[in-house]
């Protein structure tokens, strides 16, 4: 049935619900969702949706499109007020729901953790999300929200006026899925397209008036507040930090955002650096690539008693005017059960909460800010200020 305040059918589409992620939000959406909530899950395989509907033991409703059927996803896009993505890589499949979702100004969420896939998305897609009201909200799993919403929760303790440095330390205990895996080579793959991306976007954005916000590359070294030892990681968490930064006044006149890996011992530190660099440099040669790609199938993930051993935190340390303030991220498994519920909660503040007034592609602080905090606290997410 049509809503006649909205005009859609539904509030929620979960797109690759069948994928091991996508069944991983399913599972907490049919948990966690209000009452009344009207959704569906979608994807290629009508067998493979019926049996993630039977598990889910709830009557929700079935969605067929491919992530390439351009006139199915503009219709799904129609029927609903917000859309999840759960299809990945990103690069390769992400791009038709997307143009959807501005072209219906249907509010979208994914998962993406790939740079250039964002970029190239702001470029061809947020004007018309802007003119739609579409808010185009990617990173929205452990990539980017508990490093962006974590920044959100320390800047808004120090002084607006003033000149404002953090940095982020993350260190976890898990492991990734297949998918998570394809993304991140095929990305390490791609390190002049990604330059590209970025390099066209900055010509094009508009930069705030008399204030900056940037993302500063570290130093690998011990910090000699939380006594770990750093490596500087080049993920898109920092970018995703300093566009929250440029969009809210609060972040004060001049922002730097630095992000780490934080480890205990320089042994673990130094090997994690040797990892990172064989993996880019594999990725650089198309047979060894294929060859690891082919190793790690899409569409699988760690076990559940695995999660239920995995965690994660991320230390904030900022600095502002000669005040100094420790704060703390922390929760569960980070890649697949906190992600689906970022996932799920970012899709369900979009839908119901009185958010902020935003248009186009926005960062999940600018768009849901302390409605999605206060969501992931309630959801059993921890953000604290840590007494040194």
């Amino acid at each position: 049935m049509t809503d006649p305040a909205t005009g859609r059918e539904l509030d929620l589409v979960l797109f690759g619900a069948t994928g091991f992620t996508g069944g991983l939000t399913a599972d907490y959406l049919a948990a966690h969702a209000p009452e009344g909530l009207r959704w569906a899950i979608a994807g290629r395989n009508q067998a493979r949706l019926e049996a993630v509907r039977d598990r889910l033991g709830v009557d929700v409703e079935m969605l067929v499109a491919d992530s390439s059927d351009h006139a199915a996803l503009a219709d799904i896009a129609q029927r609903t007020r917000v859309m999840i993505s759960a299809v990945g890589p990103y690069l390769q499949h992400g791009e038709p729901l997307v143009a959807a979702c501005a072209e219906a100004g249907t509010d979208y969420v994914d998962l993406t953790g790939e740079p250039e896939f964002v970029d190239l998305m702001w470029l061809a897609h947020h004007q018309t999300a802007a003119r739609t009201g579409a808010r185009l909200v990617h990173a929205c799993g452990f990539d980017s929200v508990p490093h962006d919403l974590g920044a959100y929760f320390t800047v808004r303790r120090l002084p607006v006026d003033q000149q404002i440095t953090l940095r982020g330390v993350v260190r976890t205990a898990g492991t990734f899925s297949g998918g998570t895996f394809h993304s991140a080579l095929n990305q390490f793959s791609r390190a002049r397209q990604l330059r590209e991306a970025m390099a066209a976007r900055r010509r094009s954005e508009v930069r705030p008036a008399g204030r900056r916000s940037r993302a500063v590359a570290g130093k690998p070294g011990r910090d000699p507040v939380l006594g770990y030892w750093l490596l500087p990681l080049p993920t898109i968490d920092p970018i995703i930090v300093a566009r929250s930064g440029a969009a809210l006044p609060w972040y004060g006149p001049d922002f730097r955002y630095s992000h780490y890996a934080g480890t205990k011992t320089l042994r673990y530190a130094a090997g994690g650096a040797a990892s990172v660099g064989a993996l880019t440099a594999a990725s650089q040669v198309k047979p060894l690539r294929e060859f690891l790609l082919g190793r790690v199938p899409q569409g699988e993930g760690p076990s559940e008693k695995r999660r239920e051993q995995a965690w994660f935190t991320v230390d904030f340390v900022g600095e502002a005017d000669g005040t100094r303030l420790h704060t703390r991220v922390s929760g569960g498994d980070p890649g697949y059960t906190e992600t689906a519920k970022m996932l799920a909660e970012s899709a369900l503040c979009l839908a119901f909460d009185a958010n902020p007034p935003s248009a186009g592609q926005v960062t999940p602080a600018q768009a849901m800010g302390d409605n999605l905090l206060a969501r992931l606290q309630a959801a059993g997410i921890c953000f604290e200020v840590v007494e040194d």
